[in-house]
């Protein structure tokens, strides 16, 4: 596990996983089709960067079927939560170190 307090996390440098956790931050849950048009993605772009925040244990999965269809929801997980805030934390430090 990596040091998280007041240092910039590795898995949030790219600017859709920055997207996915901003878009969970804020939402309960979002299912996979709502975080594609939310961030104007492809699915295999979404899909890998959701894997990559699931192998940090940043992003849980909900997998359930409507109407048949198959419908997969992600949601922030309390790891995810603190890895973000401190991330952002860090964010703004450096911002406000360079005013």
């Amino acid at each position: 596990m990596k040091k998280l307090d007041g240092q910039f996390h590795k898995a949030f440098e790219n600017r859709i996983r920055l997207g996915i956790m901003s878009a969970l931050a804020v939402n309960d849950t979002l299912d996979f089709s709502a975080l594609k048009d939310y961030l104007e993605v492809t699915d295999g772009n979404l899909a890998s960067h959701l894997k990559a925040l699931e192998k940090e244990a940043f992003v849980g999965v909900s997998k359930t079927f409507v109407d048949r269809k198959p419908n997969t929801k992600y949601s922030i997980t309390m790891a995810g939560k603190k890895a973000f805030e401190a991330h952002l934390n860090a964010l703004e430090q450096l911002i406000k170190s360079h005013k």
